[in-house]
């Protein structure tokens, strides 16, 4: 019987694209040929997923997972809407969520190599899925927070996975309980819905303000007033900016006569303690990536022939 080697694997895993162990019992069973073993993935449908890789993958949804103090959000994105609904898809989605719990990992490719419950790697994982799915499928970016003590962990997913939030406040009395939690949810729901881009003032970088006060000069320079007054209408348009991209300066969603900050100094003193946010993560579905203008129906008739 002909010997598997390390070679022979990882030359038929990039061929492939198929798990590690699959391509393993493949080459066993074709007494390592590899044109046989090639036959015996494509007839599992295990040599499909390296096809699929670069094709885009926009759809998909947000999700979160939690585990004692840590949370986690995740979106996991693939081709069409259609997949994304169904129960193989979610359930591989919440998955790769507790996985990301108990990991260490802090970006994508470490991830992959993460080991996947019940044997191979998160990556392997990924490409069975794709494999049976038939379908491209990427673990496209995650945040994990881990609160220390006294702080809470809350996430919020809207419109079935189209948005996801995730939010840590802590207590400097170390209170952690359940009104703590209820707080860093409505923070999150905030968040979904008001989409602020940096927690606090001292949080927003140089280039955004530079970008900020050039667009407000120009803006106010087409006054035809004075410097002076211009200089003011400028610092007027900077403090608009900040209470619009800011969370904790921005109107509370549910009472826009208070800030965020305010509201939340309001449930602290009836707690009886003081809350701090101290961060936040929201992803939206497919943000950034650029859709496929290709026909659905064409595709799913080639699939059909």
């Amino acid at each position: 019987m002909t010997q598997i080697t390390t070679a022979m694997v990882k030359e038929l895993r990039e061929q492939t694209g198929a798990g590690m162990m699959d391509v393993k019992s493949a080459l066993t069973e074709a007494d390592g040929n590899m044109e046989e073993a090639t036959k015996i993935l494509r007839k599992k449908g295990l040599a499909a997923a390296s096809k699929k890789a670069g094709r885009v993958t926009s759809e998909g949804a947000v999700v979160a997972a939690s585990e004692g103090n840590v949370g986690v959000l995740v979106e996991v994105n693939c081709e069409t809407d259609f997949v994304a609904r169904t129960d193989a898809f979610r359930e591989f989605a919440n998955a790769v969520a507790k996985v990301i719990a108990g990991s260490k990992a802090n970006t994508v490719e470490e991830l992959n190599n993460d080991p996947w419950p019940g044997g191979g790697t998160v990556g392997e994982k990924t490409k069975e899925v794709i494999a049976s799915i038939k379908e491209n499928i990427t673990i496209r970016r995650f945040a994990r927070f881990v609160a220390p003590e006294g702080g809470a962990i809350a996430s919020y997913i809207h419109a079935g996975g189209k948005i996801g939030v995730m939010v840590e406040i802590v207590s400097e009395e170390g209170i952690r309980g359940e009104r703590a939690n209820e707080l860093a949810k409505e923070v999150a729901m905030h968040v979904a819905a008001a989409e602020p881009r940096f927690l606090r003032r001292e949080d927003v970088t140089e280039k955004d303000l530079d970008a900020e006060r050039e667009i407000a000069r120009e803006q106010a320079a087409k006054s035809g007033k004075p410097e002076n007054i211009i200089e003011k209408m400028v610092t007027g348009k900077m403090e608009k900016f900040y209470g619009e991209a800011c969370l904790l300066e921005q109107p509370y969603i549910r009472d826009d006569k208070s800030t965020v900050a305010q509201y939340v100094a309001k449930q602290a003193k009836e707690h009886g303690c003081k809350y701090v946010v101290t961060r936040f993560t929201r992803f939206k579905l497919g943000e950034g990536i650029e859709k496929r203008g290709d026909d659905f129906a064409a595709e799913v008739a080639s699939y059909m022939k």
